[in-house]
């Protein structure tokens, strides 16, 4: 028997042997040597994460994160506002229906004028 970590390898064959619960003697399934089970049963590692450097890793540093107050969601169209004649609006899309059809717009004006068309 020879072991490797908690691998236990036949001596005769190099065959890797199978461990039964509760039974202390391994029987290799190739050549049929019998040996005692006396290798350790369990193996316990540590490892800092720097130890295993990855490019996903180094990318998570470089994200940035921005406040509600610092997020943009809607951009400037020139569209004239039906309410009050103004040149332009804000407008954002949402995919409302299903994936097969446009998306619906949203517009905004300064004065408060708020619709919607579907694309």
């Amino acid at each position: 028997m020879a072991t490797v970590g908690t691998l236990v390898f036949c001596t005769d064959c190099g065959n890797l042997l199978d461990r039964s619960p509760g039974v202390n003697k391994l029987v290799c399934e190739l050549c049929g040597a019998e040996t005692a089970d006396n290798s350790q049963k369990t193996t316990t590692t540590t490892s800092r994460p720097s130890a295993f450097p990855s490019a996903l890793r180094l990318r998570h540093s470089a994200v940035q994160t921005l406040g509600a107050d610092e997020l943009q969601t809607e951009a400037k169209i020139n569209q004239k506002c039906p309410e009050c004649g103004r040149e332009e609006m804000w407008f954002y899309t949402l995919q409302l229906r299903s994936a097969d059809e446009g998306a619906t717009v949203f517009y905004r004006c300064e004065c408060g004028h708020r619709f919607n068309t579907n694309n």
